[in-house]
């Protein structure tokens, strides 16, 4: 089995006990509207990569801290769009989840996913206390103040940002997590981990920066123009379009760079320089290359 069908089979064993007994059905296919499909899946699909390079023993763990950490970027992104704060009608392609099933249970939908994300590490994890109570630490802080995703949709509520700081929270916390709890999932030392995590969350920013503004809707399953449109913080604005995308080359490059020495590196090395090449609209990725 391969990741992505890892990946697919834990999010629907984690959604599926708790879509039973009585859950209201508008609330039942909004979360499972906000999931399935996916996109490319790219957070879960580096924590099972990291495991697998530090030798993982027992997948259902790595599973777990996969499945977890995707429940929590789509609870991300289903409270992301909504009218208070980017107000956005698509993502993925299809209407936003409270365009097509309204605000209130849009709202409802994401606080499951946070909700269901630690229940399904909990199960994934129970065997093993030890990884579990790491695991939790991490994923959590991820989210959470004071730089986890939470800070960095409180950032677009202030007047003053940084765009670095912005970016950590509300990017490369979750890919950081993701790192980090891959290695601890394999019982492995996770705090080599933590710079390629930060490295390729904010390569990723910087790239949905850029195709905010050189894609077009189609191209990327959402509105463009968005930053410039609600004042956000936006690196093409910061260091202009070419600026951007050599700013993405070089994370790209230090992210590889940060992969600690481990009988997976290589392979680990390849994967990062390949999906660099699937972040950036043709044109520009071929500029940078």
């Amino acid at each position: 089995m391969d990741a992505r069908e890892r990946i697919e089979r834990a999010l629907e064993t984690a959604i599926a006990g708790r879509l039973e007994r009585g859950c209201p059905p508008g609330l039942s296919a909004a979360v499972q509207y906000a999931v399935f499909p996916g996109g490319a899946r790219v957070r879960p699909r580096l924590c099972l990569a990291v495991a697998a390079a530090c030798g993982e023993r027992g997948p259902g763990i790595a599973d777990g801290a996969a499945s977890a950490i995707e429940l929590l970027h789509c609870a991300s992104l289903v409270h992301d769009d909504l009218p208070c704060f980017d107000d956005a009608p698509l993502r993925r392609g299809k209407p936003s989840v409270h365009c097509a099933y309204g605000e209130r249970l849009a709202v409802l939908a994401g606080d499951a996913l946070i909700v269901t994300a630690f229940e399904a590490l909990g199960r994934a994890s129970a065997a093993h206390p030890d990884r579990l109570v790491k695991l939790l630490a991490t994923i959590a802080a991820s989210v959470s103040m004071p730089t986890g995703i939470v800070a960095g949709q409180a950032w677009e509520c202030e007047t003053q940002v940084v765009l670095d700081d912005y970016q950590r929270a509300k990017t490369g916390s979750l890919f950081a997590a993701a790192a980090v709890a891959g290695a601890q999932a394999a019982g492995a030392d996770s705090a080599p981990w933590r710079e390629l995590g930060e490295r390729l969350g904010e390569a990723y920013q910087v790239a949905d920066d850029i195709q905010d503004v050189a894609s077009a809707p189609e191209q990327i399953g959402k509105p463009v123009g968005r930053d410039r449109m609600l004042g956000r913080p936006n690196a093409v604005e910061q260091l202009g379009l070419m600026g951007a995308v050599y700013r993405v080359k070089q994370l790209v490059t230090a992210a590889v760079e940060a992969v600690p020495v481990c009988a997976g590196a290589g392979s680990l090395r390849m994967l990062i320089q390949a999906e660099s090449q699937r972040i950036l609209p043709k044109e520009l990725a071929r500029l940078a290359a």
